[in-house]
């Protein structure tokens, strides 16, 4: 195990339920990322956790954390429960700022597949609080509703092999007036996972975040 594979295995208790989480804490961290994992997933994703590792590296700290709890989860419905979903997100970034060792940090969030809908609706709601939000693979569709009201820097990350993802990334970029980016990477299917291509994810989204979330 290499260093940026070690974090801190936690709970985090909202006011009916307690969620697992995964926190790697940077010294002189230059913000916290909080994973929004995609259906089906955990804070276990393979995914998330490399993006997060490399993020470390660039002097980042990350949170991934399960949005439901293992009961909540057997109800397939709740997966795709948006609403949920993002209520979830909203509590565990207000969680965030009221622990000691984080509040002082810039909060950005990281989505994947459908998990992207639901960091862009609690970016939304949570509007100033949150510096910035990456998509990988997402489902910005989801929260079309709600777009038209993002202020907060976005990057859209798509599979250049990803045909109907591109094409729902690229309307949900029209419907979003604030900063906006659409980033396609070549020879990349949904879950990029060809060789180079998560890591293509990683220094993008590294990038994006060292260029919003540090913004003083």
């Amino acid at each position: 195990m290499t260093a940026s594979d070690i974090y801190d295995e936690l709970y985090i208790k909202l006011d009916t339920v307690s969620l697992k989480g995964n926190l790697r804490l940077v010294d002189n961290s230059k913000g916290i990322i909080i994973f929004s994992h995609g259906s089906g997933s955990s804070r276990l994703s393979v995914r998330n956790n490399y993006v997060a590792n490399l993020l470390k590296e660039q002097g980042f700290s990350s949170l991934l954390f399960d949005l439901l709890t293992v009961q909540e989860d057997k109800i397939y419905e709740n997966r795709f429960d948006i609403e949920l979903l993002t209520n979830r997100l909203v509590k565990v970034a207000k969680w965030v700022l009221k622990r000691k060792d984080l509040k002082q940090l810039p909060i950005g969030f990281f989505g994947a597949s459908t998990g992207a809908a639901s960091a862009l609706k609690a970016a939304v709601k949570l509007g100033d609080t949150v510096k910035a939000v990456v998509s990988r693979g997402g489902r910005p569709d989801l929260a079309m509703l709600s777009l038209k009201y993002l202020n907060t820097p976005t990057l859209l990350i798509v599979g250049g092999n990803d045909d109907i993802v591109i094409d729902l990334n690229k309307k949900a970029k029209e419907a979003i007036f604030g900063i906006c980016e659409l980033e396609i990477i070549e020879g990349a299917t949904h879950l990029f996972s060809e060789p180079g291509k998560l890591e293509e994810v990683a220094k993008l989204t590294s990038n994006w975040f060292n260029r919003y979330l540090t913004t003083k």
